[in-house]
C-alpha cells in the first residue's frame, strides 16, 4: 500500500517554495526585534493573528514588552486562498488609542498588504513591522527582515510536518 502524499496548500498561483524551519525562524524573529530595537521603546504590542502571534512572542522577550495585544483577521479562504480581509476582533480602545501612535504591530509576512491596509486603517500611527515581506505587501510595512517574490508560497513552520522531499531537479 502506498501513501498518499498530503494535498498541496500553496495557491496555483505560487510557482516557487519557501520552506522556512522553526530555527531560520527564530533567528528571523530575533533579527528584527534586533532591528526594531533602535525604534524603542514602543507603548505597546499587537500581534496579528494568526501568524503574527508567534513573532510577536519573540520580539516581545527580546525587546522586554509586557503591553501586548491582538488583532483578529481572516485573510485566506481555507489554508491557501487569498480573500477579503474580515476583523474578528479589533484592539483594545487603551491599546490603540491615539491612532496607535508608539505601538508595535508585528505579524509573520506582508504579502498583498491587504491586512497592512486594515491595520493601518485603525493604527494609522503604529510601526507595523513583518518577518517576511513580498513585493505587494513590502512597502506598506515599517521594518521586515527578508523579501520573498510575489510567486513564492512560504511554508511556515507551525504548518509543516516532517516528511521526505523530492530533490529539487527530479530524478
Amino acid at each position: 500500500m502506498s501513501a498518499k502524499p498530503p494535498p498541496s496548500f500553496a495557491p496555483q498561483t505560487a510557482q516557487k517554495a519557501f520552506h522556512v524551519s522553526w530555527d531560520q525562524f527564530h533567528r528571523d524573529a530575533r533579527a528584527l526585534a534586533w532591528r526594531l530595537s533602535a525604534n524603542a521603546p514602543f507603548s505597546g504590542m499587537v500581534a496579528v493573528t494568526r501568524g503574527g502571534l508567534v513573532p510577536a512572542a519573540i520580539v516581545a522577550r527580546e525587546l522586554n514588552m509586557r503591553i501586548i495585544d491582538t488583532f483578529c483577521v481572516q485573510s485566506y479562504v481555507g489554508e491557501s486562498t487569498p480573500g477579503e480581509v474580515k476583523v474578528l476582533k479589533g484592539v483594545s480602545p487603551e491599546i490603540g488609542r491615539g491612532g496607535g501612535r508608539g505601538l508595535l504591530v508585528v505579524d509573520d509576512l506582508a504579502d498583498t498588504g491587504a491586512t497592512v491596509k486594515a491595520v493601518r486603517a485603525l493604527l494609522p500611527h503604529a510601526h507595523i513591522a513583518t518577518v517576511y515581506a513580498k513585493p505587494l505587501g513590502g512597502p506598506l510595512v515599517d521594518t521586515y527582515i527578508t523579501e520573498v517574490s510575489q510567486d513564492t508560497w512560504i511554508y511556515f513552520p507551525w504548518d509543516l510536518g516532517l516528511s521526505f522531499q523530492a530533490p529539487i531537479a527530479g530524478g
